[in-house]
């Protein structure tokens, strides 16, 4: 063999070799992007549930006929913070359930703070009025952190499945991620009725 054709050889070798590693290394560096962003996403669903047994307990000292609405908030919070998943376990199967109890939490939600109409001391509680203001911040900053999510995972899903690095990635043991989707009947719009009464 001619010392030129070796040269070649081992040059084609090189380039393959630094190619495959600089994939792997921009595959650990997407992952560990949507890892981050996962943690994103639990610090501001832990946030909100940090705030309800505050919220609950304010709405218990001046709501007391409003028992079944602070129950199922009880619950949809303790089923809620009871999916705990890895970045590792974000199937769609396991994200789509912990999303259902997270929607549930968000309607038990929604149902506490249309409560407030109906209880004058509850308007005027100050305690209540932070408290709701926080909530109201912190399912914006959930917003944002699934949109970030999702982002990071488009980014990472688009990369891996990209010809050649998708034989890379399936070497390397790198699959897609599944994406937060919209809560179900989010497609229809609300029934808005005029009609008050006529």
């Amino acid at each position: 063999m001619k010392k030129g054709t070796i040269i070649t050889i081992v040059a084609v070798v090189a380039v393959i070799v630094i190619y495959c590693i600089s994939a792997y290394n921009s595959m650990v560096k997407m992952d560990e992007k949507v890892t981050a962003a996962w943690a994103q996403v639990e610090t501001q669903y832990q946030r909100r549930a940090d705030l309800i047994p505050q919220l609950v307990n304010v709405v218990k000292g001046a709501a007391d006929y409003e028992r079944t609405t602070l129950e199922s908030v009880i619950e949809a919070r303790s089923k809620a913070t009871s999916i705990q998943l890895t970045a590792d376990d974000l199937t769609e199967e396991n994200l789509a359930k912990f999303q259902k109890a997270q929607d549930q939490l968000s309607s038990a939600l929604s149902h506490l703070m249309a409560i407030h109409e109906a209880y004058p001391e509850l308007k005027a509680n100050e305690n209540f009025r932070d408290l709701q203001a926080q909530l109201e911040g912190t399912e914006n900053r959930i917003a944002v952190a699934r949109k970030d999510f999702n982002e990071s995972v488009q980014s990472y899903n688009s990369y891996i499945r990209r010809f050649p690095k998708n034989i890379f990635a399936g070497m390397f043991g790198f699959s897609q991620r599944a994406y937060f989707k919209a809560a179900e009947g989010a497609e229809n719009a609300p029934n808005v009725d005029f009609d008050f009464g006529k």
